[in-house]
């Protein structure tokens, strides 16, 4: 039983608060992701469940055990550390086995983890002629040298495997790489993963649930897909999705038998379909949020959506290849759009779009909490 549980968890440096009353039970097996921006406390997380910071107050569990007072050898974790730290003059086997010498494991069954695990790493491999047991780290590339701090962890055959930031010393390619690489380590091993980073496309590619985090404060935890799909408020609809959410001040007014989201620059009718729940606001200020994918070129929109339209002026297009991103203002407000590739746009020009109105989303103005997120497709309760 491998579960992981924050109860009430705070945590202060002086009188800087880093955590505050976390509450959050991981599963076991599950893949966790902990995301946010620099400072928001996911790190600290990581590292007080891992033992190297005291919580200032509360209770950790890995399973039935409280390990507030246990030592961090005592944990049964083992983590990877965004620098790796291997020791230089160790090789790659020495590196491996390490834990597994102070701990007086024989030297037949260390032998068989760090055979096993660098077989499964890729740093043996018979066919190719590939051995690397036998390097040290300087001979080893960025991202050989993360395949070895992995190891590492995995020869410990934690019930806990914690990674910090393991992949943000390597070059975009072996990124993605090194996700898929990972991600499939966690289906053999099935082993509880819990994982820190900053990246929100490492997040939504890799973790089962997502815990996002700002300044010390859960903001929701929840899958992937309800994420980015039901945002429970504008810090979490801002920050998953790249580029960004487009948000815009709006009020909700009647016009007719319809709800329109009145911005000045342009008014959306809100999916007469979908207009109940807001009927309730008409009158109010409220923050509108369109992603940048459903804002779409006149001539090539897609079938099956609920189109508004609007004019715009362009000020920025970006090739991508597979699609442009097109920075547009209207009225004073500025948004973005990713578009088909074959999209004729021209910097200084106007620009005719379509959004998909399917796909808005409402916060209220003030408390900045999502008007439209749908409490029954709640995973764990948002903060």
């Amino acid at each position: 039983m491998a579960s992981v549980t924050y109860k009430n968890v705070h945590k202060s440096f002086g009188n800087t608060i880093v955590i505050k009353d976390m509450n959050l039970d991981i599963a076991d097996k599950e893949f966790l992701v902990f995301v946010g921006p620099s400072g928001c406390g996911k790190s600290t997380s990581l590292r007080m469940l891992a033992g190297l910071e005291e919580v200032t107050s509360g209770e950790i569990y890995i399973g039935d055990r409280m390990v507030n007072n246990v030592a961090p050898k005592d944990r049964d974790v083992a983590m990877v550390f965004q620098s790796y730290a291997l020791y230089p003059h160790m090789t790659v086997y020495d590196n491996m086995a390490f834990g597994l010498r102070l701990r007086k494991t024989p030297k037949h069954e260390i032998d068989r983890r760090v055979n096993e695990a660098a077989r499964s790493l890729g740093l043996i491999d018979e066919a190719k002629g590939v051995n690397l047991l036998d390097r040290r780290p300087r001979q080893l590339s960025g991202g050989q040298r993360q395949r070895v701090a992995v190891g590492r962890a995995i020869v410990r055959e934690p019930a806990v495997f914690l990674l910090d930031e393991p992949l943000s010393n390597l070059d975009a390619k072996l990124r993605v790489q090194s996700r898929a690489e990972i991600s499939k380590l966690h289906q053999r091993l099935e082993t509880t993963f819990i994982y820190v980073t900053h990246d929100q496309v490492e997040a939504m590619t890799m973790g089962t649930r997502i815990c996002v985090l700002n300044e010390g404060d859960i903001q929701q935890v929840d899958t992937p897909s309800n994420l980015y799909n039901n945002p429970y408020n504008v810090f979490v609809a801002g920050f998953i999705g790249s580029p960004s959410m487009n948000f815009f001040d709006a009020t909700l007014k009647p016009d007719g038998d319809n709800l329109v989201a009145d911005a000045g620059a342009f008014r959306l009718i809100i999916d007469p379909q979908h207009a109940a729940p807001y009927r309730s606001h008409s009158g109010r200020d409220v923050i509108l949020g369109i992603r940048p994918e459903d804002i779409h070129d006149a001539t090539y929109q897609p079938t099956g959506i609920s189109p508004s339209k609007l004019e715009a002026n362009i000020d920025v297009v970006e090739q991508m290849g597979n699609e442009i991103v097109v920075y547009l203002n209207e009225g004073g407000s500025s948004f973005i759009a990713r578009m088909d590739p074959r999209t004729q746009a021209h910097v200084g020009g106007r620009m005719p779009v379509v959004v998909n109105i399917d796909n808005l989303h409402l916060f209220d103005a003030n408390t900045k909490l999502s008007l439209s997120y749908d409490y029954r497709m709640e995973k764990s309760k948002a903060r």
